[in-house]
């Protein structure tokens, strides 16, 4: 357990404290002031915001180090996307984020994921460009405002104008994130064009070479026919009562 997981699995043991924060009535329970419930989405944001920022915390600690685990590769993305994800739909959940937004950036997550694991199987490593890692920096940020832009507390502490540039702000973003998140999408299908080439192109995967199918059988791969004509041969050569020519 290096220092940089320990941070990692922290990150993920506190999203359902983030959670609870965010969607629980905690000061009822807690018989604490009204006053504090008026915070509630702030004392949120905070949460989120800190659980954000140890993402580049282990990452920085596995790097110094000389920590690199492949458990601290596997889990640290799977940290990250729970905590996105989560925020996500508890804002849907708090009705203040539409579902297709929601929607848009997690089936991101799922696209991407498989087509790491398709080139991974053809021996493709596919460097994350500079599209993946500004959209997660714009959706944290839309995401602590959208948690903020509509709390009782702002409304009481900030005249309409700056409400206002505030609800404009968060959209503003969030929209950004959702463009960035659609294109690193693709930018990722670009890298990974070649590792797509398949049998349903015409072509064998990563090679660019047509596929030797029979007229009578497009299905069957090149190993196939090769176990065909290796039959057929043996078949020639057959001589009847069991022996060889």
């Amino acid at each position: 357990m290096t220092a940089a997981n320990v941070v990692t699995i922290s990150r993920m043991v506190l999203i359902p404290v983030f959670l609870v924060v965010l969607l629980g009535d905690w000061p009822a329970w807690l018989n604490l002031p009204p006053a504090i419930a008026v915070w509630r989405p702030w004392i949120a944001a905070g949460v989120f915001a800190l659980l954000a920022f140890t993402d580049g915390v282990d990452g920085y600690l596995a790097r110094s180090r000389n920590e690199i685990t492949t458990f601290g590769k596997f889990m640290d993305p799977i940290a990250d996307k729970m905590l996105i994800t989560a925020a996500l739909l508890a804002l849907v959940e708090l009705d203040v984020l539409p579902a297709w937004i929601a929607l848009v950036i997690i089936a991101r997550e799922f696209i991407v994921s498989g087509l790491r694991m398709v080139a991974s199987a053809e021996g493709r490593v596919i460097a994350a460009s500079w599209y993946g890692k500004w959209k997660t920096v714009f959706q944290i940020f839309a995401i602590i405002l959208f948690i903020v832009k509509d709390s009782a507390s702002l409304a009481a502490n900030v005249s309409a104008e700056v409400e206002s540039f505030i609800q404009a702000s968060a959209w503003t973003v969030m929209g950004i994130a959702v463009a960035l998140t659609v294109l690193s999408m693709l930018d990722y299908f670009y890298g990974a064009r070649d590792v797509l080439i398949g049998p349903w192109m015409g072509e064998t995967a990563g090679t660019g070479q047509p596929l030797e199918c029979s007229p009578n059988d497009e299905s069957a791969t090149p190993a196939e026919h090769e176990s065909e004509r290796e039959v057929e041969g043996a078949s020639a050569h057959h001589v009847p009562g069991g022996g060889e020519a």
